[in-house]
């Protein structure tokens, strides 16, 4: 080889980028001895408690969670028309499908667009991404005494993955008009459930605490937003309103707003038009998420660099537009992680309505060991760790969906 000839570079294969499991043990549980006494010890309790939960799942009678699954899952939701909540189910998993069939092939368009490879979602992936809420419905599944509700099941989940793979294989053109099919899915659920049947001041159990929490985040949502921007606001009296607005009920605790919805609004509106308990619960927990949605938008807002809003003024863009189209984009990126969290707070915090006669889920779980079979015998326990476990996973769920979320839009790394 001649002195003016280059070597060639011999690339070697990347490292993994996950060490193997006796490696990332010894540099994260056993690196020092005080590490590894910390593990030991902690080991020790781990392996307990869990041999401990395993020995009461056993050995723990589970007929009050058989013989009052409905109270706790529709509460006191007429039989003869439980068909409507079936239907409803149905059609959000129509709506599920077709949106992630819809997002799914946009994502794919993109990636051929820019000649990037494209993977999509296996349904192992799938598994692990939602396997609590899987684990949870065949634990339900496992306590109904028919077989009706496992066929119904199967039938629905086939729906949304036959709407997912349909959703897939429109025209491009067809599928940005996903978003008007879907708000005509959620009106036909509205519908489907209230429409001639039950309304929602008569629903209970755990559909009133979803219901409570996604009506909360799609009603609160907005109005935060705009509390957002009146602090913002270069008008005094609309800022000073919004920030009176936001002070004042972040220093009231939630159960004092669902206490005066409940006995004041009664002496303020004419008797003909107060609306129902539950939606005086869902006005009060609307108005608290408000203010708690504007703080989190502001802190997006202050993570803003100026230099953006600038740059959009240097090149005449309107405030509105600048707002629209570069502030609010990154502020609501850079909100994720202690929006979902508020979100979480949410769905639990719906179980305080149960203080007010309000028969959610939790009231459900005191109801149930005052009957005549079970009165007495200590199951609070067991019905209690029912409602603890099905409140796991919906906030364990919303967790980890937010984390893959901040990690595709790569929240914190640029």
């Amino acid at each position: 080889m001649s002195t003016t000839e280059t070597p060639r570079r011999v690339l070697s294969r990347p490292p993994s980028a996950r060490p193997g499991l006796r490696k990332w043990a010894q540099a994260n549980l056993f690196s020092t001895w005080p590490n590894t006494l910390l593990t030991l010890v902690m080991g020790g309790i781990a392996i307990w408690a869990g041999i401990s939960v395993v020995g009461f799942v056993l050995g723990a009678d589970f007929t009050i969670i058989r013989d009052n699954l409905k109270l706790f899952m529709v509460g006191q939701f007429p039989s003869d028309q439980l068909w409507r909540l079936w239907l409803a189910t149905a059609l959000i998993a129509v709506v599920i499908g077709a949106s992630a069939g819809s997002l799914s092939a946009s994502v794919r368009q993109r990636s051929i667009e820019s000649g990037e490879p494209y993977q999509p979602a296996r349904p192992i992936d799938v598994m692990r991404r939602f396997w609590p809420i899987i684990a949870l419905v065949v634990i339900l599944l496992s306590f109904t005494q028919t077989l009706t509700p496992t066929v119904l099941t199967i039938g629905v989940t086939i729906l949304g993955i036959a709407s997912y793979y349909a959703a897939r294989a429109l025209p491009a053109r067809v599928r940005s008009w996903t978003w008007a099919f879907v708000i005509l899915m959620v009106i036909a659920t509205y519908l489907a459930l209230s429409l001639g049947g039950v309304g929602w001041d008569q629903w209970g159990g755990l559909q009133l605490n979803l219901f409570l929490t996604v009506a909360g985040i799609l009603f609160a949502l907005p109005l935060g937003l705009l509390l957002a921007l009146g602090r913002r606001s270069s008008l005094p009296f609309v800022r000073t309103l919004s920030v009176a607005y936001i002070e004042f009920i972040r220093g009231v605790p939630l159960i004092t707003l669902l206490l005066a919805a409940a006995f004041a609004i009664g002496f303020l509106i004419p008797s003909d038009l107060r609306p129902t308990q539950v939606t005086r619960m869902l006005i009060a927990i609307t108005l608290f998420e408000a203010a708690y949605i504007a703080e989190v938008v502001r802190g997006g807002f202050q993570a803003v660099p100026r230099g953006q809003v600038e740059a959009a003024q240097s090149l005449g863009v309107g405030p509105w537009k600048t707002m629209r189209l570069v502030v609010l984009p990154q502020a609501l990126r850079a909100t994720i992680p202690p929006m979902v969290g508020q979100f979480i707070s949410l769905f639990k915090d719906t179980t305080l309505v149960a203080i007010l006669g309000v028969h959610d889920l939790l009231h459900y779980t005191f109801i149930v060991n005052s009957q005549d079979e079970f009165l007495g015998k200590g199951l609070f326990v067991i019905t209690l760790g029912f409602a603890a476990l099905i409140f796991w996973v919906g906030s364990y769920t919303m967790s980890r969906e937010s984390q893959r979320l901040e990690r595709k839009l790569g929240v914190g790394e640029r």
